[in-house]
C-alpha cells in the first residue's frame, strides 16, 4: 500500500488498488464535483462532496483507455479487442541488476526470458563479460543468509551458450532489448508490471507512436450514512485518500448479498433485514411474495438451507399452463393418474419404468395377418410381459421375416381357476408388434392417496397425479381444482427461508440461484413478542414462470440422451406378390386383359390390406371375358373436323385460307360445333 499512500486522482489510485485488500475507505479531497452537488452517472445519482467517506466494495473492469503519445489523442478500446501488442524498451539504462529485474515488465519465475546488453565490461569470478555482450536473464535465486544473484545466459559469436550468475549488487549500464512477443489487452490489464510500460502494435507496417493503456472500472461502493450501493467510473476527476486505518471505528451499512447469507451463523436467524436491492428480473417467479421483494422493504430471514423441491406442470390444453416448484413440505395428498398411450411402443416405455404393466385397450384394433398385429377389442385387459423379435410369414411366398414386438398376456375373469394354469397363460399371451398404432388407459392396482414424498420415493418420474385434498396450513391451495399436474423431476436448492412483518408465520424460501438481490441486516426488533412465538408454516408451492420452467430443463436435462424414436412401419409383403398400382404395362389393351384375367379376391386383400387413405376397393369381376375395349375412331369414318389445335402451324394457315375462299360469309362457328369438334379431337388422340 506503500504505493498509494497520500492524495492521488482516483483513477490513479484505483490502477494501483490490490482488489485483495478490498473493502477500503476513501475520503473525497477536491475535485470539478463541487461540494453538494449530485451528478447522474450510470443512471444512478451520486454525490461527492469534499470530505465525503466512500467504503469501495467492489471493481468491476470497463474498458481499457488508450494514450497514443506520439498524436497527443485518447481513445477507448474493448476488452474483447483481439490485436496484439509488444513492449517498447526503455531509452534510459538500468543503473543496477537490482533494479532492472524490478522494474521489468513480468516476474521471471512465471513468464519467461528477459534479453538485455551490458555497456559496459562486467568482471564477475574471474569471468569477464565483453561490453555490448546480450545476455538472456532466466531466473532470480534468492537464498537465505546468501546474496541474491540473477542467472543469466551469455551468447557467444559461434553460437556457444555459457550460463553466467550476476549478482544483484552489480552495477553497470543495462539497455533493455526489444522483445517480439505480443501481449493481448486482457494479459497487460491483468499484470500491474505491464500496466506502466509503453506498447506498440505488432502488426503494425509502420514503427508507430507508443501506446499507454489505463484501465477504466466501475467502482461498486457504499456512501457514509446512505443505505445505497453507488456505482461511478474510476475516470471521474477527483482527488482521494486512503483512510481506511484512521477510521476503524466508522459505521457504514453492509449489504449481503442472498448468495452471502449461508456464510452467516445460523445463531444470528432469525433476524430482520432491509432489501438494499431487488430482484431485476421479473420473469421468474408468479407467486404473492415475489411482488412484495422491493427495495427499502422490510423483511424477516428465518434461516437458510438445502431444500429438496419436485418441478411439476399443468397438462397441455385449452388453459394456459401452470407451472410450480413443489417443496416437499407440503402437505397436500395425490393420488396416481392413469396414464393413456396411442401405440405399442409408448406402452413398451412405460412398462420399462413400471414392471408388470397392466392396461386396459380404449379403442377397437383391426387385425393384420401380414404383419403380425392381433385384433384388439375395446375393454380387453392386458399385463405386459418382455419384449421379443418375433417371426412372422408374410404373403403366399412365406417369406420370414423378425419384428420386434410386446409379448402381453390377456386376463380374463377365470384367472383365479387353478385347472392348467400355465397352459392358459400361453394360450392367451399375444405379440403385438411395436408400430402397432393401438390405444390403451393404465389399470391401476389401487386408489390410495399418497403425500409428495411417498410418491417422489416409490414411484420414478415423470409421474402424472391429481390432487385430492389440500395442504391444511394453506388458507388456499392453487393445485386443489386442476384437473391433473405432472410431476416431471425432483432437485435440490439452497434456499433462504423469509416472511413478510405483516404475516411473520408465513414462511416462504427464495431459491438462491435464481434471484440477484442484496439485504441490509438492522437492529431492529423481530415483529413479535418473545414470549409469544408464532407458529411457523412454510408455503410448499411456488409458482413459476415458463421462462423459469424452460432453464430448469437447460440446467437438468442438458446431459441426457434423447428419447428413442419409434420403430417404423415397414411392409412384409413380397414385391414380386404385389404389381404397381398405376404400371404402364397395365394400362395397355393387350395387358389389361391379362391382368384382370389373373387378379383374384383374395390377391386383392393381401394388396389392400396395407394401410393407405383411400378405402378398398369393390370386388372385382371373376368372369373370364374381359370388358369390351372401345375401338379408336377412324379417321375416315369421323365426319367431323380435324383438331385444329395440335396441327402445325403451317397445315393451320392452309386449312383457313381454304375455308375462308369457300364460305367468306360464314366465319365463325356455332356453339354446337365447337363441342362436337372438341369431343371428336380427343376420342381421334
Amino acid at each position: 500500500m506503500d504505493d498509494i499512500r497520500g492524495v492521488l486522482s482516483l483513477q490513479e489510485y484505483i490502477t494501483n488498488l490490490d482488489v485483495s485488500l478490498l473493502p477500503r475507505i476513501l475520503q473525497i479531497c477536491s475535485g470539478v464535483y463541487f461540494q453538494g452537488s449530485v451528478y447522474e452517472v450510470s443512471g444512478s445519482e451520486v454525490c461527492l462532496s469534499t470530505g465525503d467517506f466512500v467504503k469501495v466494495i467492489g471493481l468491476e473492469l470497463l474498458s481499457v483507455c488508450c494514450d497514443d503519445i506520439g498524436a497527443n489523442a485518447t481513445f477507448e478500446l474493448p476488452l474483447n479487442h483481439s490485436g496484439l501488442f509488444k513492449v517498447v524498451p526503455e531509452d534510459l539504462p538500468y543503473s543496477s541488476m537490482e533494479e532492472m529485474v524490478g522494474l521489468q515488465p513480468f516476474a521471471v519465475d512465471t513468464c519467461g526470458s528477459f534479453t538485455f546488453i551490458s555497456g559496459s565490461e562486467l568482471i564477475i569470478n574471474d569471468f569477464t563479460v565483453p561490453s555490448g555482450s546480450e545476455l538472456t536473464l532466466l531466473t532470480v535465486e534468492h537464498s537465505e543468509g546468501k546474496e541474491s544473484y540473477s542467472r543469466c545466459q551469455l551468447r557467444g559469436n559461434q553460437g556457444v551458450s555459457v550460463e553466467v550468475h550476476i549478482p544483484l549488487s552489480c552495477h553497470g549500464e543495462f539497455y533493455e532489448c526489444e522483445s517480439d512477443r505480443g501481449y493481448s489487452l486482457h494479459e497487460i490489464m491483468l499484470s500491474s508490471r505491464l500496466r506502466r510500460r509503453r506498447f506498440r502494435k505488432t502488426k503494425s507496417n509502420t514503427c508507430g507512436s507508443p501506446l499507454f493503456f489505463t484501465p477504466v472500472y466501475q467502482i461498486k461502493g457504499i456512501m457514509h450514512m446512505r443505505k445505497d450501493i453507488v456505482k461511478f467510473p474510476s475516470s471521474l476527476e477527483v482527488d482521494v485518500i486512503d483512510v481506511t486505518e484512521q477510521n476503524t471505528d466508522l459505521k457504514f451499512v453492509i449489504p449481503i448479498s442472498i448468495a452471502e447469507v449461508p456464510n452467516q451463523p445460523k445463531e444470528g436467524f432469525p433476524t430482520m433485514a432491509e432489501i438494499f436491492e431487488a430482484p431485476e428480473n421479473s420473469q421468474l417467479f408468479c407467486c404473492h411474495w415475489f411482488k412484495e421483494l422491493l427495495k427499502g422493504r422490510n423483511i424477516v430471514l428465518h434461516g437458510w438451507g438445502k431444500t429438496a423441491m419436485t418441478i411439476a406442470c399443468t397438462p397441455k390444453g385449452r388453459k394456459a399452463q401452470q407451472y410450480f416448484l413443489l417443496s416437499h413440505v407440503y402437505g397436500g395428498q395425490m393420488r396416481r393418474k392413469a396414464r393413456e398411450f396411442s401405440s405399442v411402443f409408448e406402452l413398451y416405455l412405460a412398462s420399462m419404468r413400471t414392471p408388470s404393466l397392466t392396461v386396459s385397450v380404449t379403442k377397437n384394433c383391426e387385425g393384420i395377418e401380414e404383419e403380425g398385429v392381433p385384433a384388439l377389442s375395446v375393454g380387453e385387459q392386458l399385463e405386459v410381459l418382455k419384449l421379443q423379435d418375433v417371426e412372422v410369414l408374410a404373403g403366399k411366398l412365406s417369406a420370414v421375416s423378425k419384428v420386434e414386438s410386446l409379448i402381453c398376456r390377456r386376463i380374463t375373469d377365470d384367472d383365479d381357476d387353478d385347472d392348467d394354469i400355465e397352459g392358459q397363460a400361453e394360450d392367451r399371451e399375444i405379440c403385438m408388434p411395436l408400430f402397432t398404432p393401438a390405444n390403451f388407459a393404465e389399470k391401476l392396482p389401487d386408489k390410495r392417496k399418497y403425500s409428495l414424498t411417498e410418491l417422489v420415493q416409490h414411484f420414478q418420474l415423470p409421474l402424472e397425479v391429481k390432487v385430492v385434498s389440500r395442504d391444511k396450513v394453506l388458507e388456499k391451495d392453487p393445485l386443489v381444482g386442476l384437473s391433473a399436474l405432472q410431476l416431471e423431476h425432483t432437485i435440490e436448492e439452497a434456499t433462504v427461508l423469509a416472511s413478510l412483518p405483516e404475516h411473520p408465520e408465513q414462511r416462504f424460501e427464495l431459491p438462491i440461484r435464481w434471484l440477484q438481490m442484496s439485504f441490509s441486516l438492522t437492529s431492529d426488533p423481530l415483529p413479535w413478542h418473545t414470549s409469544q412465538t408464532p407458529a411457523f408454516y412454510t408455503e410448499g408451492i411456488t409458482e413459476i414462470t415458463d421462462h423459469l420452467y424452460h432453464e430448469y430443463h437447460k440446467f437438468i436435462w442438458t446431459d441426457e440422451a434423447p428419447p428413442p424414436r419409434p420403430p417404423k412401419r415397414k411392409s412384409l409383403i413380397s414385391k414380386s406378390e404385389v404389381e404397381p398400382k398405376a404400371s404402364r404395362s397395365v394400362t395397355e389393351p393387350g395387358n389389361l386383359t391379362k391382368h384382370l384375367t389373373t387378379l383374384s379376391l383374395e390377391h386383392t386383400k393381401a394388396t389392400f390390406r396395407r394401410r393407405s387413405p383411400p378405402p378398398p376397393p369393390t370386388k372385382p369381376d371373376r368372369s373370364k371375358t374381359p370388358p369390351p375395349v372401345v375401338p379408336r375412331k377412324s379417321l375416315s369414318l369421323s365426319t367431323s373436323s380435324p383438331n385444329t389445335y395440335v396441327t402445325t402451324p403451317r397445315k393451320q394457315k392452309q386449312e383457313q385460307k381454304e375455308n375462308t375462299s369457300s364460305d367468306s360469309e360464314h366465319d365463325y362457328e356455332t356453339l354446337e360445333e365447337l363441342i362436337r369438334d372438341a369431343h371428336d379431337s380427343i376420342m381421334f388422340y
